[in-house]
């Protein structure tokens, strides 16, 4: 039976199967389609033609724009129709043209959206991918299964991230850039095959990050571009040194030596 709250505005054009929950103050436009397994939270605005459909969750306030489609199955061939989902987080803006697909059995059956996102128009996260807050796709951005997008990220226009990539957080990619390993935390990597090219300065000054912490951060990056040993090796000696006492240098250096399926894009 479908759930809707008696505030939402549905126009008479827009099809929303039985058995979808649509909350308080929700707005959804001319032709759009609503699945039987959406659940769509306060104040959410879908515009005309947007498709929602699939296991899929909407967090409050989030806007969807026309023409996106939103939690179809993964463009996997290994994906048996199973059940699987898409939850995507608050205020996050969808823009014309977004893709998101639901997990995958292999992946944990889930893809997750953070909130307060920005995905521009023709952006694409695919199956089982983990997307933090404040994240932001500019336009044509796609990022492939399995990937994890931590907070605070940009990813540029008509760039690709490559499955089962990490992007730490406060990184960012340059426009027209292929991802294919893991990006440090606060790394600017930009070119045809990426290649860390240094710290995203602007973005730390943006969010008020302290000077000290800066000048840890770039001391930090040296040290790994220009030090002996493995690249891993590097991070390690990072903790040992004074270096280690900023937050930000520590949260590169976990970063580093965490679990990874992908190895590390390098200076």
């Amino acid at each position: 039976m479908m759930a809707v709250d008696p505030s939402a505005e549905i126009h008479p054009s827009a099809v929303v199967e039985e058995g979808a929950t649509i909350g308080a103050g929700c707005r959804i436009g001319p032709f759009c389609v609503v699945g039987p397994e959406v659940t769509l939270h306060a104040q959410v605005t879908l515009k005309s033609h947007a498709v929602v459909t699939g296991w899929t969750e909407i967090g409050e306030g989030s806007t969807i724009f026309p023409f996106a489609n939103i939690g179809d199955i993964p463009q996997d061939l290994k994906y048996a129709g199973e059940r699987t989902r898409l939850v995507v987080g608050k205020r996050n803006r969808i823009r014309e043209g977004v893709t998101m697909n639901t997990g995958t059995e292999g992946g944990g059956g889930e893809t997750r959206i953070g909130d307060d996102g920005l995905f521009m128009a023709g952006a694409h996260v695919a199956h089982d991918a983990r997307i933090g807050d404040r994240v932001i796709l500019v336009n044509n951005a796609s990022v492939a299964g399995h990937c994890v997008i931590d907070d605070d990220v940009i990813i540029g226009g008509l760039s690709g991230v490559h499955q089962w990539v990490r992007i730490g957080r406060g990184a960012i990619i340059g426009a027209v850039t292929m991802v294919t390993n893991d990006v440090i935390p606060y790394g600017l990597v930009q070119g045809p095959r990426g290649g860390l090219d240094g710290l995203n300065l602007v973005g730390l000054k943006r969010r008020g990050v302290d000077r000290a912490d800066i000048t840890a951060l770039r001391a930090a990056f040296q040290a790994l571009a220009q030090g002996e040993g493995a690249f891993q090796d590097r991070a390690r000696r990072l903790g040992e040194s004074e270096l280690g006492d900023s937050a930000y240098v520590r949260e590169i250096m976990d970063f580093v030596l965490g679990d990874s399926d992908r190895s590390y894009l390098t200076p």
